[in-house]
């Protein structure tokens, strides 16, 4: 089976199916079929679906041009019909993997879209999840289903492997194409083949671990690294609060030593698909090992906090008004979860305004990338535009996200007061009614 495949990878033979057509998966899709292989992506939402065949992207990290010509020719497709898995020599898993109401991982996207594949799973194929997950799930979830479904065993009938999504919405540098990738697999030839196939479609550098395992962790470590650096920044800037510091100042002037630091910045909590979520699925997993990741969950505490402190903080600007956040106009500007993008997952921005509407604060906002959004029970169209007028309503204006295409001297210039959480105002010249976190 290692030589055949090898050898259709070689010759552009292999036909590839991406499974979620979201963030990662829709990218991953334009590539694969960029790099010569035939390429037909599921998903279970028709208007994803719809979107794909008639060559409309909704993903800003894919190129418009690309993906309308990859339709146009043939070579890119999309299906709900699951059953075309059985044309497929790979298969890329790429389905979200949330936390529930109880903060506890959410792999029924997972299990489900494995149930999907094995029903049509057919004899020398590659299946490699990509979805961030705690260690274990490939071998402990994922073959079992696999397995059982398709009456094949693994490694013998089909390969079976993991390669964390690397994905970095906005990034004007690092995209798909040319980020490394890590590939654990179960079995050595497996390994072998599924890296064979990444290499055939990516820029990046193919780094191959010992299995699925250690791959799975090494993702989980990545994230948590930021979680824990950016809870210690968070906690400072607490500390530096009370302390009458600039936490900013604090970290340009660390910065500067050449090695030992890395920059983290403080603001109003975590967002994203990885960052907010990806601890708790190592802390769960943990504890299955009788292990307490007391610094891991001290940090996903603190930035969890971040939301509630910034309100608290924009109590406090509002006090030397005299004006009581209850009543009080508050624009928002940024719901992204980070700048210059369209993406609002886990925003910290929208539990801001869910914290302030808590309160009794009227609250609107603007981000010139997110239109309108809904979140749970909250759903919100933003202003059309940031006038003067607008900001001068406002009692206060909190920056929550730093998008670079605001004209930030024009709202310190017509804002009564400014509450920046992101240090987006750093290069206005006038400050006077400027507030950091």
């Amino acid at each position: 089976m290692k030589n055949t495949l090898l050898k259709k990878i070689e010759n552009k033979e292999i036909v590839c199916g991406v499974v979620g057509l979201g963030y990662v998966g829709l990218p991953l899709a334009v590539e694969k079929a960029k790099a010569g292989f035939k390429t037909i992506g599921f998903d279970v939402q028709s208007k994803k679906v719809d979107m794909v065949n008639a060559g409309k992207n909704y993903i800003g990290d894919v190129v418009d041009s690309d993906l309308a010509e990859l339709v146009k020719s043939g070579m890119l497709s999309a299906t709900c019909d699951f059953s075309f898995i059985k044309d497929v020599d790979f298969v890329a898993i790429c389905v979200p993997t949330p936390l529930d109401s109880h903060q506890q991982p959410d792999i029924s996207y997972v299990a489900r879209s494995s149930e999907a594949v094995s029903k049509y799973l057919t004899s020398g194929t590659m299946v490699v999840l990509e979805s961030t997950t705690y260690p274990g799930t490939t071998e402990e979830l994922i073959r079992p289903i696999l397995e059982g479904g398709s009456g094949l065993e693994c490694g013998k009938d089909f390969y079976l492997g993991f390669s964390p999504e690397r994905v970095d919405p906005g990034n004007l540098i690092y995209k798909t194409k040319n980020t490394p990738k890590v590939v654990g697999a179960i079995g050595e030839d497996a390994t072998e083949v599924i890296a064979a196939m990444y290499r055939a479609v990516l820029e990046g550098d193919i780094h191959t671990v010992s299995c699925p395992a250690v791959a799975e962790m090494e993702k989980i470590l990545e994230n948590t690294y930021r979680n824990i650096n950016i809870g210690l920044v968070n906690e400072l800037t607490m500390l530096c609060d009370r302390m009458g510091i600039s936490m900013w100042e604090v970290i340009d002037a660390a910065k500067t030593k050449p090695y030992g630091f890395q920059a983290f910045y403080p603001g109003p909590g975590l967002g994203g698909h990885c960052i907010p979520l990806d601890p708790y699925y190592l802390s769960w997993k943990a504890r299955e090992y009788g292990f307490h990741t007391s610094m891991i969950e001290s940090s996903m505490m603190i930035n969890d906090r971040m939301p509630e402190y910034c309100v608290d903080r924009a109590a406090r600007v509002l006090n030397g008004f005299k004006k009581s956040l209850n009543g009080a106009k508050i624009l928002v500007l940024g719901v992204a979860y980070k700048q210059d993008i369209d993406d609002y997952r886990e925003s910290p921005a929208i539990r801001v305004i869910e914290k302030l509407l808590e309160t009794g604060a009227e609250v609107t906002y603007f981000d010139p990338w997110v239109e309108s959004f809904k979140e749970g029970h909250l759903e919100m169209t933003g202003i059309p535009e940031l006038s003067a007028e607008a900001l001068a309503d406002a009692d206060l204006v909190m920056v929550t996200t730093a998008h670079t295409n605001v004209d930030y001297d024009f709202v310190q210039k017509n804002a009564k007061a400014v509450f920046d959480t992101k240090n987006a105002m750093k290069n206005v010249v006038c400050r006077d009614n400027i507030e950091l976190l």
